[in-house]
């Protein structure tokens, strides 16, 4: 958990959700940068006690975990909820989240089952929904910031999550990256013939929409 002293008093709490390999140092420097524009920022690990995959068959393996029990996935998220909107910096009725890759797909899980966030921000991530909140409206506003080359992530699926959130009567904009894959924000991504390649571009113009966003949820 990060937060400036300087600030006096509570303040509106970002999670930020962990990629597939487990929470790294570039989930909690993100955390770093929010707390520097005046929030609590809190990394949350859903994979528990700092458990990081060492590789990607070991990150599959972890995230298959969730992927395949998205009410395992929701469960734990709720705690991680409930756990930063107890500490004593954050106003408990200001809290959003924003995730990455395996995480964008966890913060939009949060918005789907009506968790008490005023909005979610999802960077490259995994749009399929998780069967168990059809016919759930969504109150939390969303913002999807998606490579539209994503392998993981084809225009089919793009399709079908604009129906979903159309259908829960959500407040949602999504943002598609022309010439930009998965993973655009990490500058460790570097294997474009897999689908997973940072874009400078992307990753800038993309954070600065979600600033805005935040800026706009918290207002």
């Amino acid at each position: 958990m990060a937060w400036d002293d300087a600030i006096a008093g509570q303040r509106p709490c970002v999670l930020v959700a962990h990629a597939f390999r487990g929470r790294a140092p570039f989930e909690c420097d993100k955390a770093e940068a929010l707390a520097r524009m005046g929030y609590v920022g809190f990394a949350l690990d859903l994979y528990g006690k700092g458990v990081l995959a060492d590789d990607a068959e070991q990150a599959y393996a972890l995230m298959g975990r969730f992927t395949q029990d998205r009410s395992l996935l929701q469960q734990r998220l709720l705690v991680c909820l409930e756990t930063a909107a107890g500490q004593n910096e954050v106003d408990a009725n200001q809290v959003a989240a924003i995730g990455f890759c395996f995480g964008g797909m966890s913060v939009l899980d949060m918005a789907r089952t009506g968790a008490p966030v005023k909005g979610v921000c999802s960077f490259h991530g995994l749009l399929s929904a998780p069967g168990n909140t059809a016919g759930k409206p969504i109150e939390a506003r969303i913002q999807v910031e998606h490579g539209w080359e994503d392998p993981m992530v084809p225009p089919q699926q793009v399709l079908d999550f604009a129906q979903e959130m159309t259908d829960a009567s959500a407040d949602w904009v999504l943002q598609a990256h022309g010439d930009t894959v998965h993973s655009f924000t990490n500058p460790a991504a570097n294997d474009r013939a897999a689908g997973t390649a940072y874009r400078e571009q992307a990753d800038r113009r993309s954070w600065l929409s979600m600033q805005n966003f935040l800026t706009e949820v918290f207002a």
